[in-house]
């Protein structure tokens, strides 16, 4: 059973200037409700025991954000608030929940990815990029019972309009069914003639612990930094069974200024 889940919460959320710089772009309100919160939801209902949250020496009001009691105490001993105490016991539940590791400098997901490797106890985990909500349906829970089902990776998809190709990591295909499909390459960000398909990468992935090897091996690429998508295909060379997940829920981009409006918007209309 897959009982953990790595958190990459480290980015600066340049996107999302000039909200996030004063807060991280993770704890920013959705309806009423950070943004990882939702996250931690669809984990927990998947269920996720532990969580692995990769953050900065910049980003430490995430830390405070549920590690923060001696605050609630002061001010539910003075009103006694029903409601505040509800929110309190949640955050308290997280917080027995979570363990911290830090990347300090932006080196990419595979270099965040390869801080948790003392953690992991499983041969496989979950990881989650709270950038992508995705509503209405679990997907971490249809990615577990499709894992369950094949016995390998999985990676979430959905299908994009051919136009956008060039801005996702897109999934070559092969021995597609109604909802899911063996993955037979990973391509980043290929322009439209050689998109081997319309599936893109959204951030959700069952990973192997073996990609902790993978990673140690790489070189940085784009960017400088080391990427996750790189250990996965240099996997999937080596015969390891990577399946995409197409998933039912609605998908929504928190990760810029139009998208985090429309996720408020799309989520107040209620699941």
């Amino acid at each position: 059973m897959i009982k953990q889940a790595i958190i990459p919460l480290a980015g600066l959320g340049t996107r999302m200037l000039p909200l996030t710089s004063v807060l991280p772009k993770e704890l920013l309100p959705i309806n009423g409700k950070p943004n990882l919160e939702y996250i931690l939801e669809e984990c927990l209902e998947a269920g996720i025991k532990e969580f692995i949250f990769i953050i900065s020496k910049k980003k430490l009001s995430i830390k405070k954000y549920f590690f923060n009691d001696n605050f609630y105490k002061k001010i539910i001993k003075k009103k006694k608030d029903k409601g505040l105490i509800q929110e309190y016991k949640k955050i308290k539940k997280y917080k027995k929940m979570i363990k911290f590791v830090y990347q300090n400098k932006p080196k990419g997901t595979g270099d965040a990815v390869l801080k948790c490797k003392k953690f992991i106890k499983g041969k496989y985990f979950l990881m989650l990029l709270p950038d992508d909500l995705i509503i209405r349906k679990n997907c971490s829970k249809e990615m577990i019972r499709l894992h369950k089902k094949t016995s390998g990776s999985i990676i979430a998809t959905k299908k994009v309009e051919r136009k956008t190709v060039s801005r996702w990591g897109i999934l070559s295909i092969r021995n597609k069914k109604k909802r899911h499909f063996r993955i037979k390459d990973v391509v980043e960000k290929p322009s439209i003639k050689k998109a081997p398909s319309n599936y893109a990468i959204i951030g959700r992935y069952i990973l192997p612990t073996k990609i902790f090897s993978e990673i140690k091996k790489l070189k940085p690429g784009q960017g400088e930094e080391i990427h996750i998508t790189d250990a996965i295909k240099s996997l999937i060379k080596k015969e390891y069974q990577f399946y995409g997940n197409i998933f039912t829920g609605k998908y929504l981009d928190c990760g810029t200024l139009s998208g985090y409006i429309n996720s408020g918007i799309q989520i107040s209309k209620g699941k």
